[in-house]
C-alpha cells in the first residue's frame, strides 16, 4: 500500500471514529484556510452546540484512541468498533468528574518528589524568575516541520456540551506522563472555568489550547506551575535555561498553549 492509500484510509477511519461532521485538510504550505475553517467552526459551534477540534491523521494517535476506547480491537486495518467506542463515551461523561485542582495538586507532589529524587533545587532549577518568555499566538502542532507544511488534518466538529469533554470524544492519554482521560478532563475543566482555555489541537503527542486573550501576570506563576507537573516537558524538554518562570513570562504574552510529552 502506498503512503497516500494509507493516509487516505486512515483519515476515513478517524471519520468513522470521530462520528461527527468532519472536514480533512491535506498538507500545505500555508495554514490560512484551515485557521479559518477552525475560527469559524468556533463561531458556529457556539450557536450549534458543539466544539471544534483540529486532529492529526497520524497512525500513533489512531492506536492510542483505539486502545483507550475499544479494548477488544487492535485498530489493524483500522477496523474498530463502532458500538464499544459509543458506550465507552456515555460511560466517561456519565461518570462523576474529578477535581481540577486536586489532580494537579497530587501532580506538583509528584513533581516535587522527582526533583528531591534527582537532587535538584526546587527553587532555582526549576521555579526560576518570571523573565525570557516568548509569546505565542499561533498553533505549532498543526505542522509537519520536516516537509514544512501541515500534517493531514481533520476539523471535527465534535457534539459535547462543554470543551474538557473532548477528552471523551478523542482519548489520546494515558501513556507515559501524558494524563489520563479522567485527569484530561479535569485539568480542561479547571482551565476553561478559570482562563477560557479550549482544546484545539491534537496530534499524537501534541495537545494546543487557545484561549480569547493572555492571562494576566499576577496570575500566570501559578499557571504556569500547573501546566508544568500536567506536562513536565514543555519545560524540563524546552529552552536550553527553560524554567517555570520563563513559562509564565511566555503564558502572560500568549493566546495558544502548547504541550508535548516525549
Amino acid at each position: 500500500m502506498n503512503e497516500n492509500n494509507s493516509i487516505a484510509q486512515l483519515t476515513q477511519a478517524m471519520i468513522q471514529y470521530l462520528d461527527c461532521p468532519c472536514r480533512f485538510f491535506a498538507p500545505t504550505e500555508d495554514d490560512a484556510l484551515i485557521l479559518k475553517a477552525y475560527r469559524e467552526a468556533r463561531v458556529r459551534g457556539e450557536k450549534e452546540g458543539f466544539f471544534p477540534m483540529l486532529v492529526a491523521v497520524d497512525e500513533t494517535l489512531w492506536e492510542c484512541l483505539i486502545m483507550n476506547s475499544d479494548e477488544g480491537s487492535d485498530g489493524e486495518d483500522y477496523r474498530f468498533d463502532a458500538s464499544a467506542v459509543a458506550d465507552y463515551r456515555h460511560r466517561t461523561l456519565a461518570f462523576p468528574m474529578k477535581s481540577g485542582r486536586l489532580v494537579l495538586k497530587h501532580l506538583l507532589e509528584e513533581r516535587r518528589q522527582e526533583a528531591e529524587d534527582d537532587d535538584m533545587d526546587w527553587d532555582e532549577e526549576i521555579i526560576g524568575e518570571m523573565t525570557g518568555g516568548e509569546a505565542n499566538n499561533r498553533f505549532c502542532g498543526l505542522w509537519d516541520f520536516g516537509t514544512k507544511k501541515t500534517l493531514p488534518l481533520i476539523l471535527a466538529e465534535i457534539p459535547v456540551s462543554h470543551p474538557w469533554e473532548i477528552f471523551a470524544w478523542l482519548p489520546f492519554g494515558g501513556w507515559n506522563e501524558c494524563p489520563d482521560t479522567p485527569e484530561l478532563m479535569a485539568a480542561a475543566e479547571h482551565w476553561f472555568n478559570r482562563c477560557k482555555a479550549v482544546p484545539a489541537v491534537m496530534t499524537h503527542d501534541v495537545l494546543e489550547f487557545s484561549l480569547p486573550a493572555p492571562v494576566d501576570r499576577d496570575f500566570a506563576m501559578e499557571l504556569a506551575m500547573e501546566h508544568y507537573v500536567f506536562c513536565p516537558d514543555v519545560v524540563d524538554q524546552g529552552p536550553a535555561d527553560g524554567t517555570v518562570g520563563t513559562l509564565a513570562d511566555t503564558l502572560a504574552q500568549s493566546t495558544v498553549w502548547f504541550f508535548w510529552w516525549d
